[in-house]
């Protein structure tokens, strides 16, 4: 249900909006990904600026407790009732996005530890897509991947390798085309235009939905 190609390039159009998102309306910061921060953070240490280097350990911070709250989550759910643990945390995601739209500018720095929680919740959450490891909010390690399958394919001639090959390359452009939806929202209507990013979580939501219901009726459910 939550595996599924289509669900992974949702979640990834999502996770290129915020990046575009939190680039261009708060502040040119990718808060997404936490190499960047961490790199800073060492630099502002190595310059003695404490206030700097606080300002880039706030979003690693979050991004941890964001990880940590997809494993509560999914330990510590039923997972016999209606709903999924990541319909949840996705239904979370959307919550949280409406407060980030809400945001003056002048606090675009909670905006983007809000945005960096998020996208730990959802890089969590949601790890494969047909059996492939995956991540829907950076790409550097799907690009490598689906390199790595598509020499495997080379190598071959052929086989199961070139489609994940071409399931990874299609997840990087997803990612590429969220960025591009993300910047024309973000120029369009600015701030709140992390709504978008929620539509999209609420068409994954929904997607993890139904499918769970079609799964259940052909088992006669």
């Amino acid at each position: 249900m939550s595996e599924t190609f289509l669900l992974g390039a949702v979640l990834s159009l999502a996770g290129g909006f915020l990046d575009a998102y939190t680039y261009l309306v708060r502040g040119g910061v990718f808060a997404n990904a936490q190499t960047g921060n961490v790199v800073l953070l060492g630099i502002n240490l190595m310059d003695r600026d404490w206030a700097r280097a606080g300002r880039y350990l706030v979003p690693i911070l979050a991004f941890a407790a964001g990880v940590l709250t997809a494993r509560l989550v999914h330990d510590h759910l039923d997972q016999r009732g209606r709903l999924h643990w990541r319909q949840l945390t996705v239904g979370a995601e959307v919550l949280l996005l409406l407060a980030v739209a809400a945001l003056p500018a002048t606090a675009s720095g909670a905006a983007n530890v809000l945005v960096s929680y998020v996208c730990a919740i959802q890089a969590e959450s949601f790890r494969k897509f047909n059996g492939n490891v995956f991540a829907s909010t950076m790409c550097t390690g799907n690009l490598r991947s689906g390199t790595e399958q598509l020499y495997q394919y080379w190598r071959a001639g052929g086989g199961e390798h070139g489609r994940r090959a071409a399931q990874y390359y299609g997840i990087v452009l997803f990612f590429a085309a969220g960025a591009a939806l993300g910047a024309w929202c973000s120029r369009l209507w600015g701030r709140p235009a992390a709504l978008g990013a929620g539509a999209l979580l609420i068409l994954a939501f929904f997607l993890m939905f139904q499918r769970k219901t079609l799964a259940g009726r052909q088992k006669g459910v």
